[in-house]
């Protein structure tokens, strides 16, 4: 740029010889205006540049409108507290909540557009500044000679205060929309609040008159109906709203779909190709399969409540109703007819029970008894289930923990009902069918996890070669413990959020562990403490378990494989770390408690905790040090064996007896350590042989020898020596020395090699005594 506008001026102006380039002048020459004019398109040139890196305002314009008219929706139907009730106030403080978060995203961006605008209109401002460029413009011979200069910078000036003018004329008006809605929006969170708090305090006092009296006429349960197809319209609008505007959460659990689908269809394939599938038969799987499109269906089903556990009633029934169906289908020919026909008739109720609500079929005077029907219908089906299966083996108490709420939630359904009370009735009956699928549901959902980790740890045994059969009984309770906290935190956010008390206890939850406690001069929360303990504990469970996924379970051959158990250690070693300060992150704990919290620590280690930490830091140095390694034979305080186990605090070794023997990382390091193993795997061997010196030759060696080497498991680099040791009047002991190429399996080869020369000797007639 700065070439052209030289190339400008040489046309205008006439070069003569200076001939006072050696002397001092103050007066500006043509470079110095060119750098000013450089200077100023520079910035000016900034402007289109920034302004069209604001890509979101268009989205953020189109996307207000549909705030605009959610909001307008809903500041209407508060207004119509007749239409109201505690499920549509639950869509409407979700959508409430959904929409202030978006508001505050866009609030962000439109600052931080705000903020660009300001600096490019301080630098413009500085412009102004530029001497240079105002002298030019008072002075006419100057003008003349950077006309096309001038022209330029007018043009770029005019375009660049085009799009500042535009830019923050909108930005503007963005911000102002979004501060009304802010304001709106606070206004309904707090009047839903308000109506909510009543009509809890309501829903427990007589809505309609006792079910036995025949008062009620055709015209209120018209206008009750009426009532009902209002508030669902409302609902159903609403609901439609906020799963437009929450699409990134349905893209998660889809992905999530897919991973899973892949895991157990990818290790099916590794079984199908080394032709192992018979290695899982022991397993005796009941979900998973080489297909397992139901399966995944179930599993991300199952898991929908917790990637959104605010989102509207109406999503958390959609998905309980899919998963039904979806369990329908996976328990034909995996239940007895028994079980699946009990299971089709809960299906049948549940959809009557719900299609009949959405469709207000059940909002007269005639449909209150219809539901009456069905909670009493759904009740004898769980008395009938107790009943057929009370002696029937394999039936849980989570199974029969479920039933009873169940049939507890139709019992206090019905009762309700008969007294008037439509609201709870209506809470209870739905709960009782979506905690009754979402405990079976969940279920299944551990099983399934259950037996695609055998899976995956049989698949990764097979790659490598490992035995078929391994212990997983230990596998399979650690794996369901975990997996039952899940399914219990899940169950719990479907039960709450039919029951309509998600939001509620949500709050007051918040409240308790986000509320700022101090102890002298420390603040923290109980949210922060949960957080560090919680982390700590998964970076733990993770340490511990993680062999698991890769097919390491303890036995022989996955001591055999030390480059995996050393490279499984030092991962261990770094989940521990790296939760640890995953969990001080989190927990929101300032770097000076901290130091305090370490300092209490150094005078816990100074009162008693040396031995600890001796430990811990003794097992860092095992790691990192290798005087020993995972699955090396070592001596460690006069015990003999294979080192099957290095963790932070403590070694195992798995002696000859089958025995393990822990010891202390520091009682490890204070001994000497005898490593057989440390560079090789070889050990040296020497047999003796009392020979009668009558038939003894010394030819017989050079054949020994020989014959040793014909010997498996002889190292043959090293050469086998033999030696005269001590002779008497009547014997030669003759000792024979070799080298075995795995200490583990010295015993046998040195049993061989014995068994061998002893034969051999017999065959020369050579008496051994």
């Amino acid at each position: 740029m700065r070439d052209e506008f030289c190339q400008d001026t040489i046309k205008h102006v006439h070069h003569r010889a200076d001939s006072t380039f050696f002397t001092e002048n103050a007066v500006p020459q043509q470079n110095d205006y060119l750098e000013s004019f450089e200077q100023v398109f520079q910035v000016l040139n900034k402007v289109p540049i920034v302004t069209s890196s604001f890509l979101n305002l268009d989205n953020i314009e189109h996307d207000i409108g549909q705030n605009d008219a959610a909001v307008a929706i809903l500041k209407e139907r508060m207004t119509h507290t007749r239409f109201l009730n505690i499920r549509s106030l639950q869509v409407y403080n979700t959508l409430l909540d959904k929409l202030a978060m978006v508001m505050k995203g866009y609030e962000d961006n439109l600052d931080d557009y705000r903020t660009k605008l300001d600096g490019l209109k301080k630098e413009i401002i500085g412009l102004k500044k530029d001497t240079l460029i105002r002298y030019i413009f008072r002075d006419t011979a100057l003008r003349s000679v950077f006309a096309p200069q001038l022209k330029r910078l007018r043009s770029k000036w005019h375009e660049a205060d085009s799009l500042l003018k535009s830019s923050n004329k909108l930005i503007n008006n963005l911000k102002s929309r979004v501060a009304a809605n802010n304001i709106t929006i606070a206004d309904l969170l707090f009047q839903v609040d308000a109506v909510s708090d009543d009509l809890r305090y309501n829903a427990f006092s007589k809505e309609q008159s006792y079910l036995w009296e025949t008062s009620s006429s055709v015209d209120s349960g018209a206008a009750a109906r009426q009532d009902n197809e209002i508030r669902y319209a409302g609902e159903k609008k609403l609901a439609s709203y906020y799963f437009m505007n929450a699409g990134s959460i349905r893209f998660w659990l889809v992905i999530t779909l897919v991973i899973y689908f892949y895991w157990v269809w990818f290790n099916f394939r590794s079984l199908r190709r080394l032709d192992k599938l018979s290695s899982i038969t022991e397993f005796h799987f009941h979900y998973v399969s080489s297909l397992p499109v139901i399966a995944c269906l179930v599993f991300t089903l199952n898991l929908a409540p917790l990637f959104d556990p605010r989102a509207p009633a109406v999503y958390i029934e959609y998905s309980q109703l899919l998963l039904v169906l979806a369990l329908g289908i996976l328990f034909y020919r995996r239940l007895s007819k028994h079980y699946f026909m009990l299971w089709c008739i809960f299906i049948v109720l549940s959809f009557t029970l719900y299609f009949a609500e959405s469709g207000h079929l059940l909002a007269t005077y005639s449909g209150r008894w219809a539901r009456l029907l069905l909670n009493a219908a759904s009740a004898a089906l769980a008395v009938y289930f107790f009943f057929t299966s009370k002696e029937k083996p394999g039936r849980s108490w989570m199974l029969r923990f479920a039933v009873i709420i169940y049939l507890a939630l139709h019992l206090t359904a019905i009762a309700c009902n008969l007294l008037g009370r439509v609201t709870l009735s209506q809470i209870a009956g739905s709960t009782a069918f979506f905690s009754l699928s979402s405990a079976i549901g969940l279920m299944v959902f551990v099983q399934l996890i259950t037996e695609t980790f055998l899976l995956q740890i049989q698949s990764s045994r097979m790659r490598k070669n490992y035995p078929d059969s391994f212990e997983f009984e230990g596998i399979v309770r650690s794996i369901t413990k975990l997996m039952g906290i899940v399914a219990a935190i899940v169950w719990l956010i479907v039960v709450t959020n039919s029951l309509n008390v998600y939001d509620m206890l949500g709050d007051t939850l918040s409240d308790l562990f986000n509320t700022s406690r101090n102890v002298g001069k420390i603040s923290f929360t109980f949210n922060g403490i949960l957080l560090f303990l919680g982390i700590i504990w998964i970076a733990n469970f993770f340490q511990k378990y993680i062999a698991y996924f890769f097919g390491d379970t303890g036995d022989d051959a996955s001591i055999d494989d030390r480059n995996q158990r050393s490279r499984l250690l030092v991962t261990r070693l770094v989940l521990l770390i790296a939760g640890f300060f995953l969990a001080v992150a989190a927990s929101g704990l300032p770097i000076d408690k901290i130091t305090f919290v370490l300092g209490a620590l150094g005078v816990g280690i100074g009162l008693g905790l040396q031995s600890i930490i001796n430990n811990f830091v003794s097992g860092i140095i095992i790691i990192f040090d290798r005087p020993m390694r995972l699955g090396d034979t070592v001596e460690v305080g006069g015990k003999k064996g294979r080192v099957k186990e290095i963790s932070i605090r403590s070694s195992t070794i798995l002696t000859d007896e089958g025995a393990e023997v822990i010891i202390p990382n520091g009682d490890v390091l204070s001994h000497n350590i005898i490593n057989w193993t440390l560079s090789n795997n070889q050990v040296r061997s020497t047999l003796s042989f009392n020979l009668d010196k009558t038939t003894y030759t010394d030819s017989i060696q050079p054949e020994i020898k020989e014959l040793v080497k014909t010997i498996p498991g002889i190292f043959l680099r090293k050469e086998p020596e033999l030696s005269i040791e001590h002779v008497t009047s009547k014997a030669v002991r003759l000792k024979v020395s070799f080298w075995c190429t795995d200490v583990g399996s010295s015993s046998a080869t040195s049993a061989a090699a014995r068994e061998a020369i002893y034969n051999y000797l017999d065959k020369k007639g050579i008496e051994v005594s």
